[in-house]
């Protein structure tokens, strides 16, 4: 089988990691960016010997020779218009989070995928991390008895925060808490979510017109209850970039995940403490990886060329984004939420988040 024609639409951060793991790839024969940038385009052209680049990203759906895209492309309001004419050119996509605004699009992408019968995948990049591997295992082989309780904490720096929510107007669930619910809603399957709580703070970010903490209470169906606090104002002095606490709590069984990164210290004259490898997606360290995204990515490339399905269901990412809707609404309302919502209950941007 020939090497695959690998397509990758907005290089910035993640698109990077994105297109440097498909250049390193041996499953992959030729690379075609898309960016809008011109000097971020030329500097990942050069560092992954590209066989194209273009500053329209229309150019690389018209290509029949590409096979696959990773769609990469900021503000996440392009990510549906991008992944339908993806996959209407019968390319198999994978999708940053979130994967579209309404479950309307959501639903749409889905069943145009299925029809096709194209890989169509979510970068919830979190599920290739060997911590939360690890409990997912550990459910799986009854170590921990029947699931009771789940507790995830992630917080992130004040200045990722502001330029995440600088892109899109959304909130901490749609764009932090979406990492830990979809984490959660993995280890539990099959069960699912039949109700939703949520509430927000605001504080140091309220200038930015957005909350400082989300906190979302899921009850699955079986009576398990999820608790995800996410937030995104952590002090400027912060030294990394992503700290996260896990709790699973189990009948027969606990296991507590410390993800704050304070593994390894680093303490310089000129920039004091700092904690080095510490961002979710992870970063190349030279020769090697250190993170999940790469492993992600690889991940995606042997599924289309070998056929194989994918980690990360869109389906199952649509019920994530169900919930973290579900979380909105409930705030918006004060009200616990049933579970499913209308379709049209959904709004882009939630009356608490303010422009």
């Amino acid at each position: 089988m020939n090497p695959l024609n690998v397509g990758v639409i907005g290089t910035g951060w993640c698109g990077g990691i994105r297109a440097i793991t498909a250049a390193n790839s041996a499953l992959v024969g030729a690379l075609h960016l898309a960016e809008i940038r011109p000097d971020r385009l030329k500097e990942v052209a050069t560092e992954t010997g590209a066989t194209n680049s273009t500053m329209d990203w229309k150019e690389l759906i018209a290509d029949p020779a590409i096979q696959a895209l990773f769609i990469s492309a900021t503000p996440e309001t392009i990510h549906y218009p991008m992944a339908k004419a993806a996959l209407a050119a019968g390319k198999h996509v994978l999708l940053e989070k979130p994967m579209a605004m309404t479950l309307a699009e959501a639903d749409e992408l889905i069943d145009l995928a299925e029809a096709k019968d194209l890989k169509f995948t979510i970068g919830y990049s979190q599920r290739f991390n060997s911590k939360q591997a690890l409990v997912k295992r550990s459910v799986n082989d009854g170590s921990l008895g029947d699931p009771v309780s789940v507790l995830v904490s992630r917080h992130i720096t004040r200045s990722l925060g502001a330029k995440i929510s600088s892109r899109t107007k959304l909130s901490p669930a749609a764009m932090e808490a979406t990492h830990d619910i979809d984490f959660s809603l993995w280890c539990l399957e099959p069960r699912r979510p039949v109700r939703v709580y949520s509430q927000v703070a605001f504080g140091a970010r309220a200038a930015d017109g957005v909350p400082d903490t989300q906190t979302i209470i899921i009850t699955m169906d079986d009576g398990v209850t999820v608790t995800v606090a996410a937030g995104w104002s952590l002090p400027p002095s912060y030294p990394n970039f992503s700290a996260t606490w896990i709790e699973f709590i189990g009948t027969d069984g606990a296991l507590m995940m410390d993800a704050s990164h304070k593994d390894i210290v680093l303490h310089t004259v000129n920039d004091g403490v700092q904690f080095p490898l510490s961002t979710m997606p992870g970063e190349f360290v030279d020769h090697v990886y250190a993170g999940p995204m790469e492993r992600e990515t690889i991940h995606f490339l042997e599924a289309v060329y070998y056929d194989r399905p994918v980690m990360v269901e869109p389906r199952l990412a649509r019920t994530t984004m169900e919930v973290y809707l579900a979380a909105d609404i409930s705030v918006d309302t004060g009200n616990v939420i049933d579970l499913p919502i209308e379709v049209d209950q959904t709004e882009r941007v939630p009356a608490y988040v303010k422009s």
